[in-house]
């Protein structure tokens, strides 16, 4: 997979606090194993007005045109709380979405962006509201993000985030878990060379 380096995108500002993962992608559609597939039914109890999906809710934000195509989900607090589904984040992904900037995630969540090279910034309450209002004022506006400086910048403002240097390492890296374990490769090989037959 692709590293990630530096982003300048649009952002859909959704400041909900305590977005589940249920919500993120209700349970009915975790039906598959791959990563792709899902973005058509992210937030799909709010987004849609229909259990089946084709009527758009035209004031849920993701169905505003003005935010088509944005990257960046400026988000609530504890996002991601509720069960450890991987789904959550494959769904975001799948939506087009590379960054989540929000004051709080759920933990299991945050490994889980991590691990599927979705970054997740965590920046205070106070200017995250900042950032939302310019967006919602210009949602044309674009956001910079720069994984290696650690900063989110918008017009004059400048704020800097804090992530662990292995997580940074392995999303500018473009390294998912299982890339993470075949960079053991040889010692695995070599551990599996000393084991006796009968555990081969």
């Amino acid at each position: 997979m692709s590293g990630f380096s530096v982003l300048h995108a649009n952002a859909i500002p959704f400041l909900k606090a305590n977005v589940d993962t249920d919500q993120l992608l209700p349970k009915q559609f975790l039906t598959g194993v791959t990563r792709t597939g899902y973005g058509k039914h992210l937030f799909h109890d709010w987004r849609y007005i229909d259990v089946a999906g084709t009527q758009a809710a035209p004031e849920f934000i993701l169905n505003n045109p003005l935010y088509s195509g944005a990257q960046i989900l400026l988000a609530g607090e504890n996002v991601g709380c509720g069960s450890s589904r991987e789904h959550a984040p494959w769904a975001l992904a799948d939506f087009g979405l590379n960054v989540i900037i929000a004051p709080s995630f759920a933990d299991i969540f945050y490994g889980n962006c991590i691990n599927n090279l979705l970054l997740p910034i965590v920046l205070n309450k106070e200017d995250i509201q900042l950032i939302a209002a310019r967006v919602e004022a210009r949602p044309d506006i674009q956001i910079s993000i720069d994984l290696s400086a650690q900063t989110v910048s918008l017009g004059d403002l400048t704020f800097e985030f804090s992530i662990e240097r292995h997580h940074k390492e392995n999303l500018m890296s473009g390294r998912d878990m299982i890339d993470q374990s075949l960079m053991f490769a040889p010692l695995i090989h070599k551990h599996e060379e000393t084991l006796p037959d009968w555990l081969s």
